[in-house]
Parts: structure tokens; sequence; C-alpha cells
């Protein structure tokens, strides 16, 4: 079957592939903390009890869910020098993965706090704590163990979407794969090699979710 395999020129273009797999992890490392932050405010807009904050953030999650990520993508990369912003391609690539994974992070964090028994809040409540003090000592600490599981799924399916950035021109891991194909014509030496630092990157990301489950998520005492 890899009779017809080439890999010398696989070895020839790992210096390229690995540039790409470094600017991938860049990318993803980068837009997933700002994800994080965005999900987090756009979480606490959601779930707030004035409509200035709550209605923008839902019309804005429902927004880049109900739309694909490559439409986000082109319409930041050909939409805003339309309005006069100039963004490197780069950048261009961060902002969309940051903004449509924290639509998804904002809504995984959302579940995680209504997952908590509202019997503990109203104990909480009875007690004399305050919002803050519930969020911190009742709500977080449960949300926290029920979301990471999800978080890291969500960690997983951004990594996957960086290769949506080639079609503006980010030098990442599938562009690397382009590039090849381009010069010499080798598809499948090209993109089985994309697909393999791709699986590296998944299975180690699949591990720590493993991991997670098994010693951060609160469980019930026997």
């Amino acid at each position: 079957m890899l009779t017809d395999f080439n890999f010398r020129v696989i070895l020839e273009y790992m210096p390229l592939f690995l540039e790409g797999l470094k600017h991938t992890v860049f990318i993803a490392i980068i837009a997933l903390v700002l994800a994080l932050i965005t999900g987090i405010i756009a979480c606490a807009c959601r779930i707030s009890r004035f409509k200035i904050l709550r209605y923008p953030v839902i019309t804005y999650i429902e927004i880049i869910r109900s739309t694909p990520l490559l439409v986000q993508i082109y319409f930041f990369y050909f939409g805003l020098p339309t309005l006069g912003v100039s963004v490197p391609e780069i950048q261009t690539g961060i902002i969309a993965l940051m903004l449509n994974s924290g639509a998804y992070i904002a809504e995984i964090i959302r579940a995680g706090i209504k997952s908590v028994d509202q019997g503990q809040i109203e104990a909480g409540l009875s007690s004399g704590l305050n919002y803050v003090q519930r969020m911190r000592f009742i709500i977080l600490p449960q949300a926290f163990g029920v979301t990471i599981p999800p978080l890291l799924g969500q960690a997983i399916v951004l990594v996957k979407d960086t290769a949506l950035l080639s079609l503006i021109s980010v030098a990442e891991l599938t562009r690397s794969g382009q590039t090849l194909t381009s010069e010499r014509f080798m598809p499948t030496e090209a993109f089985l090699t994309v697909a393999f630092f791709y699986m590296c990157i998944y299975f180690g990301l699949k591990t720590l979710a493993d991991w997670s489950q098994k010693k951060l998520i609160f469980r019930e005492a026997y």
C-alpha cells in the first residue's frame, strides 16, 4: 500500500511541517485563552438580570451558532478592510476563532452553572451568602468539575478549526500540506503527514480530557 509513498520528500519538507505545527499550536493556544475570557464574560452577561447585558450577548451567541465558521472567517478577512480596519491574516484568524469558540464556551459554562442543584443555592441564600459568595463557594466549584471535559472537547474542535485559516493564507499546518502539494503534487504524502500531526494533538488533548474526567469531576461520596 505504501510502496509508492515518498518518505524522502516528507523528510525534506519536515521543517515546513514543524513550522506549520508551531503556528497551529500558537494560534490554538492564543485563541483558546481569549475564547475562555470571552466565554466567561458572555456567560456572566447571559445569566445577568439586566436586559441591556443579556440580549446583546444572546444575539451574539445565536449569530455565531447559526453561521459556519468559514463564513465568519471570510467576514473578518474581507469585511473588516472595507470598513477601514486592516488586520493581518493571523490576527484575523485568531479573532474569528476566539469569537466562534467563545460563544460555545459561554453556553458550556452556563450549562455547568445550571447543573448545580437549586437546593444548594437556596441553602447558601438562607445562610446569608450574597451573589458573589454563592458563585465562589457553591456554584463555580461544582460547575468547574462539570465543564472541564466539554471545554477540552471544545479545545479539540478549535485546534481542528485552525485548518480553515489556510484559506486566508495563514502559514499553519494545513497550509504546509498545500505548499507541498502545489510544489511537488504529492497530496497523499502531504495530507497524510498533516493528518498525523493533527492526530497527535487530538490524542494529547483527548488524554487530558479523559484524565480530567477521572480526577477533576466532582462525584458524590460513597
